[in-house]
């Protein structure tokens, strides 16, 4: 029995949600776990009602769940910032999910930007680091407000922080890949916070001689995307150089409408979803795409040991991409957002 937190978002994330719990509630027949659910109504609705984005109660409530299946969130009447940090960041921080996950992962049956490539070529993992660097917070301003107004914003990178998630990016390599880690950085220019990642990546590369390394930067990494994304197995970078990659990442592998990610501490309650935004103008209409939230959901039961589960939804995935589905964007499908749900569900 695993209890699970769920909480649904903004604008489309209902929906998303619903068709990810649907899939989730179909596999658990087949494969014999169960799942309890609990619904937290946070978002940007309960903040412009009431003014709350994370009570503290709920965030005491949040550690005790074996994991949390989230939504998209954004709203249009919230300014932009308040939602991210206020939940998104502040998840992320006060459970310390030290890890971000990103599979990018074409399937057969979707188109991809990049000519000439298939999914053969496009099969790669992101590891970010998910709690330092410049979203840590540090910084400020001086005289605000006036001509000669100073903005400091400061990486922060511990060797403790920097040091656990190569760990996490080595180890993943060696049980999940072709064990191949690349480190993605900016030694060049950001000398202090890459030469700690890059002497950490070095010094941990003894207890794991079968894993073959290299080394990027990540303007680099991103024109290697492009052109040759069979290159990579698993990445591993910075907070805010993961942002960034992993956003076209997702687009490679056909768009936000099929991108997930996990938000981990290993051991410990962590958090997945998709990666797109809320949708807002969608909101009702049925015709957003779920598959984000079903392959988060895939993704959840496998950071839960429920790996036969996980393994049959992405191959029901795969097949629904192959084989029904005539585009991955919103209201070009050929089927609405709960039917695409059925079309996963009924694999099972």
């Amino acid at each position: 029995m695993y209890r699970i937190a769920v909480i649904p978002g903004d604008g489309t994330g209902q929906e998303q949600v619903n068709e990810g719990l649907k899939v989730l509630a179909a596999a658990q027949k087949k494969f014999n776990y169960k799942m309890e659910t609990f619904h937290y109504d946070l978002g940007g609705e309960r903040y412009l009602r009431t003014g709350e984005i994370l009570p503290d109660s709920v965030l005491e409530e949040l550690k005790d769940f074996d994991a949390i299946f989230l939504g998209a969130i954004g709203h249009p009447d919230v300014k932009p910032g308040i939602l991210e940090k206020g939940l998104l960041l502040q998840l992320r921080f006060a459970l310390d999910l030290y890890v971000n996950l990103r599979p990018v992962k074409l399937f057969p049956g979707v188109s991809t930007p990049l000519k000439g490539k298939n999914p053969e070529d496009i099969d790669f993992v992101v590891v970010r680091e998910n709690t330092e660097g410049l979203y840590a917070g540090a910084g400020g301003f001086l005289r605000k407000g006036t001509p000669h107004e100073v903005a400091v914003q400061e990486s922060i990178n511990t060797r403790f922080g920097v040091e656990r998630c190569l760990r996490y990016a080595f180890e993943y390599c060696r049980n999940k890949r072709r064990r191949k880690l690349t480190l993605c950085g900016k030694t060049n220019v950001l000398t202090y916070a890459f030469d700690l990642w890059e002497r950490a990546f070095q010094e941990l590369a003894p207890e794991f001689p079968d894993i073959e390394r290299d080394y990027a930067h990540v303007d680099a990494i991103c024109m290697w995307m492009v052109k040759n994304p069979e290159w990579f197995d698993v990445i591993v970078t910075d907070n805010m150089f993961g942002d960034i990659i992993t956003d076209l990442g997702a687009m490679i592998q056909g768009g936000m409408g099929i991108a997930a990610g996990a938000n981990i501490h290993p051991g410990r309650v962590s958090m997945f979803e998709p990666i797109g935004g809320s949708a807002p103008k969608y909101t009702g209409k049925g015709v957003i795409n779920p598959l984000a939230s079903i392959c988060a959901g895939a993704m959840m039961l496998d950071f839960l040991g429920e790996n036969r589960a996980a393994e049959a939804i992405e191959k029901s995935v795969s097949e629904v991409c192959s084989t029904r589905l005539k585009s991955l964007n919103a209201g070009q499908m050929g089927f609405s957002t709960a039917e695409v749900g059925d079309l996963v569900a009924e694999k099972f």
